[in-house]
């Protein structure tokens, strides 16, 4: 009987100090945040998805560079004479079309090395945390603005601008010989004339 007693004690005490533990919890300010209801408060030097802001870039493929496991892919297009590619914010002139600027974001470690050495601050990471898919190729990010006849037009262009200077390259080099043919033609040794002796 003793023992029932003191058992019955035991239990009594220990429901006591739990309840008085639960009971001081129950008027604090919850600390909970309502998910996805209430978004938490991220830090100032957060590190989210990248983002490109292409009125900006140059293409200088810095980026991809510095990149540590390759998830940015870059290609180019030099402009023609006549393409008005318009300048950057920050004043610099554009020479190179964009034709690819892909961002794979499920190979991104989100180190930020490629934010700094873009020279026109075109790339820089977002507060967006929110993009799981469903498909891994949906996590590959275009952030090209022309479009995929834009692309082949510029491409185009460019092959025709080098296949049209390459021609006119040829035919000034043969016009300088065909005029270092004619000078030497002038200055040489008339009909009948014997040439010079030069020995001694």
């Amino acid at each position: 009987m003793k023992d029932y007693i003191l058992k019955f004690w035991q239990g009594l005490i220990t429901i006591i100090i739990g309840m008085r533990v639960t009971f001081r919890h129950l008027f604090v300010p919850a600390v909970t945040i309502q998910y996805p209801t209430v978004k938490p408060e991220l830090p100032e030097r957060e590190r989210n998805r990248l983002y490109v802001n292409m009125d900006d870039c140059i293409g200088c493929d810095q980026c991809a560079r510095a990149c540590p496991v390759d998830c940015i892919q870059i290609e180019t297009v030099k402009s023609v004479p006549g393409d008005d590619l318009g300048v950057t914010s920050n004043g610099k002139k554009k020479a190179l079309w964009v034709t690819k600027f892909d961002i794979d974001i499920a190979k991104c470690c989100y180190c930020q090395l490629c934010v700094f050495p873009c020279p026109t601050d075109c790339i820089y990471m977002t507060d967006v945390y929110e993009f799981s898919e469903f498909e891994r190729e949906n996590l590959v990010y275009d952030f090209v603005t022309l479009t995929e006849e834009e692309k082949i037009e510029k491409k185009k262009n460019h092959e025709e601008f080098m296949i049209k200077k390459e021609v006119e390259k040829a035919a000034a080099a043969k016009k300088k010989a065909e005029e270092e043919a004619a000078k030497k033609k002038e200055n040489g040794d008339q009909p009948g004339e014997k040439p010079p002796d030069n020995k001694e």
